[in-house]
This record gives C-alpha cells, sequence and structure tokens, in this order.
C-alpha cells in the first residue's frame, strides 16, 4: 500500500458539524419522502455514528482486505468481471482493477438525467453501502455525503442500464466524479458544468484511489434506477390526490350523486382500494349542492335522464381501488429496495465469508414501474371518458356542448380544442403503459446477463410518462373548473361556483385561480369567451405548480398525505 492509499483509508471527515437537522443515513428506514427532501430540497445528510453500524463497515472492509492479502477468489477483487470472472488477478494488481472500472463503463448516450434523480442515486448508494456489507472504506460514504452537501452533482445519462448488475453504466460516472478520476468525468457545481477535480478543488477536496472491491461496490447496484423510481412515486402521490380531485370536480359539474360511494356497498366488496376510495370521495363531496346528496341509499326520481350514473361515476371505486392497491404495492417494492444491499458479493464478516449473489438484478423496479406506466394509462383512460361526458350535451345533464361559455357569440367553441389536446395526450400515456421488463437481450455482456430486468429503462419510461400524466391532469382541471361554474349557473342563477362547491373542492377550485391569476365572477364562467385567455399558457402554470409541489398540490395535501400513510 502506497503512502497515497495509506492516507485514503485512514480519511474521514469531521463529524458532521453543522448538520444537526441533517438526514442521518444508516442503511435502513430511509423513506421516498426523505429521498425527496435530499433530491429536490437538497437537505443536507450527515451517516450514523452508531456503533454497530460502523463496526459492520469495518469488518466488511477488513475481510477484503484479508481476501487479497491472502489471495483468496473472491468474485470482482482478485478476478475480473462478469462473463470473464475466469480470469484470475493478483492481490498486487487488485487495486488497479477498481480504479480501472469507471473507465471501460463511460458508455451512456442520450441526454442527461435530471439533477433530483442523480442526487437521489447517490442517496441510496449511501443507503445501500452503509449496511456494512460491501467490504468498503467510510471514504466511499463519506465522499457521496460531501457531494450532497455541496451541490456537486456528476452528468449522469438516460441510457446504459439493462439494469442486471445494477446499473454499471451510470453509476460509473459517479464513481469517476467521486475519486477525481479524470476532469473526463463531468459534473455540475453551483449552475456550472466542470471537471471533477476542478470542482473538487473548488470545494476543498482531494481524489483518491480506490482500494479492492470499491469500484465494484459503487457501480454494482440499483441505485439510479431506484432513485428515479423513487421520484416518481413521490409525484404520483400529489397526481393521485389531484386525479380524485378532478373527479370530485366532474361528479359535481355532470350533476352526479353520492350514493355510490355509500359505505354499504363497500363492505360488500371490501377490497382495500375500493373502500378507500369510496371514503375519499364522499370526503370530497360532501356539502356540495351540485350533486345529488343521496348518503342515504333512497333514490330520488330525477326530473329526466337516467335513475343511476353511468359507469365512469357509478363504477368509480370499482375502477380506482385496484390501482391505488397497485400503487401501494409498487410504493413498498421501492422503499425496500432503497433500504437493500444490492453489490455484489456481499460480506458476511460475522462468519467470515461472502457470498455471490443477485441482489443487484432490478427486477422489482423494472416490474414495478412497467405497472405504474401501466396505472397511468388506465386513470388517463377514465379520465377521457369524462371529458367527452363533459363536453357532450346529450351526456351532460344540461351543460352546453364543449362547454361553451358565452353562447351569444357565436363563433365560440368552448372547450373543443383543449379536448382535442387531451385526446392526443391520453393514448401516449396507454401506449407507455406496454411492458419492458420481459424484452431483455439473453445475450447480454458474454451471455452472463442472461436475464436482466430492464429496471433503469422502465424507470426512465416511467419518469417520461408521470411528466405527460402533470400535462394530461392539468388540461382535466381546467374542464372540471369550467364545468362547475357551468353547473353553477344550473343550479344558483350565477357563475361563481365558490357558493356551491364542497368544502374540499373549494380549496382545490381557488388555488388553480390563484395559479392562473383569475379572479372568481359571478358573471362569467371560466372561460367565457375564447379570445379572452390563452389556454396554453393555462395549462402550463398549472402543470408547473404541480411540479413544484405548490398551490393547487397543497389543496389536497389531506388526500396526499392519507396516500403516503398507505392508509388504503
Amino acid at each position: 500500500m502506497d503512502k497515497r492509499q495509506e492516507m485514503a483509508a485512514d480519511y474521514v471527515y469531521p463529524a458532521s458539524a453543522g448538520l444537526e437537522d441533517a438526514l442521518i443515513i444508516s442503511g435502513e428506514g430511509l423513506t421516498i419522502r426523505e429521498l425527496a427532501q435530499v433530491a429536490r430540497k437538497k437537505k443536507k445528510v450527515s451517516l450514523s455514528d452508531a456503533p454497530q453500524v460502523r463496526e459492520r463497515i469495518r469488518a466488511s472492509h477488513e475481510f477484503i482486505r484479508r481476501a487479497v492479502a491472502e489471495n483468496r477468489p473472491v468474485y470482482g477483487v482478485t478476478t475480473a468481471f462478469g462473463g470473464m470472472s475466469d480470469v484470475s488477478v493478483p492481490g498486487e494488481e487488485a487495486e488497479a482493477l477498481q480504479n480501472n472500472i469507471p473507465w471501460p463503463h463511460k458508455t451512456g448516450a442520450g441526454n442527461r438525467l435530471a439533477e433530483r434523480d442523480i442526487r437521489a442515486a447517490m442517496l441510496l448508494r449511501i443507503n445501500s453501502l452503509m449496511r456494512g456489507v460491501s467490504g468498503v472504506r467510510p471514504i466511499i460514504m463519506e465522499r457521496l455525503r460531501d457531494f450532497l452537501n455541496a451541490g456537486i452533482t456528476p452528468h449522469v445519462y438516460e441510457m446504459g442500464s439493462i439494469g442486471a448488475s445494477g446499473d454499471l453504466v451510470p453509476l460509473s460516472y459517479i464513481a469517476g466524479s467521486l475519486m477525481g478520476l479524470d476532469n473526463a468525468f463531468q459534473v455540475r457545481l453551483d449552475g456550472e458544468d466542470m471537471g471533477c477535480i476542478k470542482a473538487l478543488e473548488k470545494t476543498g477536496l482531494s481524489p483518491f484511489r480506490l482500494a479492492p472491491k470499491e469500484g465494484l461496490a459503487i457501480i454494482n447496484g440499483t441505485s439510479v434506477m431506484t432513485g428515479i423510481a423513487a421520484n416518481c412515486i413521490h409525484d404520483m402521490r400529489s397526481l393521485l390526490a389531484l386525479v380524485l380531485g378532478v373527479q370530485g370536480f366532474f361528479i359535481q359539474g355532470l350533476g352526479g350523486t353520492n350514493q355510490s360511494f355509500h359505505a354499504f356497498i363497500h363492505r360488500q366488496k371490501p377490497h382495500p382500494g375500493l373502500v378507500w376510495t369510496s371514503e375519499q370521495m364522499l370526503g370530497i363531496l360532501r356539502g356540495s349542492r351540485l350533486i345529488l346528496d343521496e348518503p342515504g341509499g333512497d333514490t330520488r326520481c330525477r326530473a329526466e335522464g337516467l335513475i343511476q350514473d353511468r359507469y365512469s361515476l357509478r363504477c368509480l371505486p370499482q375502477y380506482f381501488g385496484p390501482i391505488m392497491d397497485g400503487f401501494h404495492t409498487i410504493s413498498r417494492q421501492v422503499e425496500t429496495e432503497m433500504n437493500s444491499a444490492s453489490d455484489n458479493p456481499l460480506i458476511d464478516a460475522e462468519n467470515n465469508v461472502s457470498f455471490h449473489c443477485g441482489n443487484f438484478l432490478g427486477q422489482y423496479i423494472g416490474m414495478g414501474m412497467d405497472q405504474l406506466r401501466y396505472h397511468i394509462g388506465l386513470l388517463a383512460k377514465h379520465t377521457d371518458v369524462q371529458i367527452a361526458l363533459l363536453v357532450a350535451p346529450e351526456f351532460s345533464n344540461g351543460l352546453p356542448p364543449s362547454l361553451v361559455g358565452n353562447p351569444e357569440r357565436k363563433v365560440n367553441l368552448g372547450l373543443k380544442g383543449l379536448q382535442l389536446s387531451g385526446n392526443s395526450v391520453m393514448p401516449l400515456l396507454l401506449f407507455y403503459g406496454n411492458s419492458l421488463a420481459d424484452r431483455f437481450p439473453t445475450h447480454a455482456e458474454q451471455f452472463n446477463q442472461n436475464i436482466n430486468s430492464q429496471g433503469f429503462g422502465s424507470a426512465n419510461l416511467a419518469r417520461q410518462s408521470v411528466g405527460i400524466f402533470r400535462q394530461y391532469i392539468s388540461i382535466a382541471l381546467i374542464f372540471g373548473m369550467q364545468a362547475l361554474d357551468l353547473r353553477t349557473k344550473i343550479v344558483s342563477g350565477h357563475y361563481d361556483a365558490r357558493s356551491c362547491l364542497s368544502p374540499s373542492s373549494l380549496r382545490l377550485y381557488e388555488s388553480i385561480l390563484e395559479v392562473v391569476g383569475k379572479q372568481p365572477s359571478a358573471d362569467r364562467p371560466y372561460v367565457w369567451n375564447d379570445d379572452e385567455q390563452s389556454l396554453d399558457f393555462h395549462i402550463r402554470a398549472i402543470a408547473d405548480d404541480i411540479a413544484q409541489e405548490g398551490k393547487i398540490p397543497a389543496a389536497v395535501k389531506d388526500i396526499g398525505d392519507s396516500i403516503e400513510k398507505g392508509t388504503v
């Protein structure tokens, strides 16, 4: 061991001074909400000082050190990698093997990942290595911590991982940047792109070399795909809450009934997601003057039309229920993956043995993100059906065609163009709902990675699907706003829906008006004449507010909190 490596072996940053409110990482118990705070809000991170945690880390590294000294066969330490693992690597080259590993994997393609996804990946790599079964020194977790706290974000690309041996290619960019391998490994710091060595200099850090097993331990894991997946789950909690808010708008706009959500019905078919959806819809509609209030189950004869709501209203709990149950299953799987050791081999230092394993296979993420995209497609399809009811006067219970605001201006087309935009988005979401995890190459890496999860690709598709769905929900909310104002005119003789809405819907209604800069009016609905607003500006303002976790998601926070707590 040369002098530089000896210094690196003792590399321990001072205890987390000034980080009293930091998130403490110990290898377990990390939640999606906590991940989002680090990834998006740049909450500081510190490492657990618990003796048992530190001892596991020390003991597993000592196992690797002894294995190299004794030239024992340990995959990726004293052997080469993958389909070349039959090649023995002598102890004196074990360090070189690790320090070379970022170079052959520096093969990413496509656009750069969002900063929040890369930060999530670094946090998850810390958490995995803090479990103390990977054989690395504290310097690795400490350097990851310091990158997060200093705001250094490596450039990582959206193509390159098949999700079998983890995210080898994406994580190699993080590994090369952490160690200051070469300025070819670029990072972003304070809004500027630069080489990693320059970034280290600017933040008072020094390059270092990897010890045996450390290169493999950094890049051999599911942290990037899982970080993307966790961010998707975080976003979908708000979007799911907004979907229910949209349904509240639509049912009130259509003059529907709350009878379909009665507890008696769902006691006879008590799936958790179904029961939860019914309870939420009863709460959302409670106090509305725009619906048929039939909480006791007695059906009043309607003046005209159907005696009961059409399926998309009446079967809402039965439709949404399995989606909610599926979402919670996916969320649990993602959080389990977040708190797992996902490299190979794993070290049982207590029993002085290493285990060759497949924890790096991202199948839970691949299948989970496939299912998430499928659920998003189902939600979009249902919303599209509701919009179709709103704009068709033969189905809308008295609303004007295409929700035209001012029928006296004969050139007005109302929300006809907005429906076309929605119609263009919904099929995309259904297409994105196709599976990827079953479409893997069987010949990958000398037929060694002959099954692979496609978890990274599936997570990236989910990220795109979530972004598209945010646009679609923004469109749906505009339909809901117009329908509510027009229904209020029928019920109360004016357009100011605030006087007729349920308290739950009122919060959402007012938040949207505030975001788009409109004042409520008794004389005019949300859209009166076509030429008085640019609806694309409204879509963008609503979508941006949702993405930034602003006023609109805050209006349905109670529903979102229930989703996050898993009370379904």
